[in-house]
């Protein structure tokens, strides 16, 4: 089977899943990090290289100041309980997206095991936190012209290699498959640029029903897919 190398996934649904279940909303983000921690494993087990889960955007602080609350309480002591099994498992933790506006300590914690895990090879793990598309690109754009009024290029090397290096994966391949749950079909600003050319897979699941079998699932489909990025079979 054709796995990918390189999975994104939107998780989207904990709080419709609780309100399915008439629970709190918080409910639902407690039962999605169970299953972000489900499927990382799986990845792992299923030969996937590199696994980037958008958690946070650039939208969500418009929620309530109590769910912000606890999904920054949660996303810390989500790091600290798996801070040894991502060493354990040689797994590479790193983060994407703005540090400017997520608590000093989150962010010390984050820099930690980003430091502590960069040389494991195993699987790479990227978050997304405080993170956006346009905001991504902006910030590339933003990047070359700070370089190049130093001289460092000239415009004529700017190509789509040279701006993808300047963006948040940059240095790694864009992913092969996207993964977004609750019945939603579309990208909802995550990963404009590195999404161009890859696969898409929408299940009606909320993310907290997605499971490692699903997970599974969601690779079969990609593994019959033929990617030909604008080739003719002769």
């Amino acid at each position: 089977m054709n796995v990918p190398y390189h999975i994104a996934i939107i998780m989207d649904g904990n709080g419709r899943w609780a309100r399915a279940r008439n629970l709190p909303r918080n409910a639902g983000h407690r039962e999605g990090i169970k299953r972000l921690k489900e499927i990382i494993k799986a990845a792992q087990k299923a030969g996937v290289k590199i696994v980037t889960v958008f958690a946070f955007s650039t939208e969500n602080w418009n929620r309530p100041k109590k769910e912000l609350s606890f999904l920054f309480s949660y996303l810390e002591k989500f790091i600290d309980s798996y801070k040894r099994e991502l060493i354990e498992k040689g797994i590479r933790f790193k983060a994407i997206g703005r540090r400017d506006r997520i608590g000093e300590k989150i962010v010390r914690k984050i820099e930690a095991v980003e430091k502590i895990t960069r040389d494991n090879n195993k699987l790479i793990f990227n978050i997304a936190l405080d993170y956006g598309g346009r905001w991504d690109i902006l910030g590339a754009v933003r990047g070359i012209i700070k370089d190049y009024s130093c001289k460092h290029f000239k415009a004529s090397d700017i190509d789509e290699k040279f701006f993808k290096n300047y963006l948040s994966l940059g240095e790694f391949p864009e992913p092969d498959l996207l993964i977004r749950t609750s019945g939603e079909s579309r990208i909802s600003n995550f990963l404009i640029w590195d999404l161009a050319y890859s696969e898409f897979y929408f299940t009606s699941l909320f993310w907290p029903d997605f499971d490692s079998k699903q997970f599974q699932k969601a690779i079969k489909v990609y593994s019959e897919r033929e990617r030909r990025f604008g080739r003719i079979d002769e």
